[in-house]
């Protein structure tokens, strides 16, 4: 594995960006994959295949990360998994 230092920015405007928040779904054993994959198309507009690989993922591993961006971008898809009931958390 290859590492590679942080670089420093040239000038004192220059801004490094990184994803600041995440949002992690948990599995459960009430919602179908269907219903699963259905939330995550409409809360982080993928497409299906990845909305279907991220489900089995939450399903295998009990939990997943299915979004990262800026927190208020994580809370509103928070919000819209959680419309059906379904258990994230947003990590910083």
């Amino acid at each position: 594995m290859t590492t590679h230092p942080l670089e420093q920015p040239e000038h004192e405007d220059e801004v490094l960006t990184q994803d600041p928040a995440r949002v992690v779904l948990f599995n459960d054993e009430i919602h179908t994959f269907d219903e699963v994959i259905a939330q995550l198309i409409k809360a982080t507009h993928c497409t299906g295949a990845k909305a279907e690989a991220l489900a089995h993922e939450v399903h295998t591993n009990g939990r997943a990360v299915v979004f990262g961006g800026e927190l208020a971008r994580c809370m509103e898809v928070s919000g819209i998994l959680e419309e059906i009931k379904l258990m994230t958390q947003i990590e910083m």
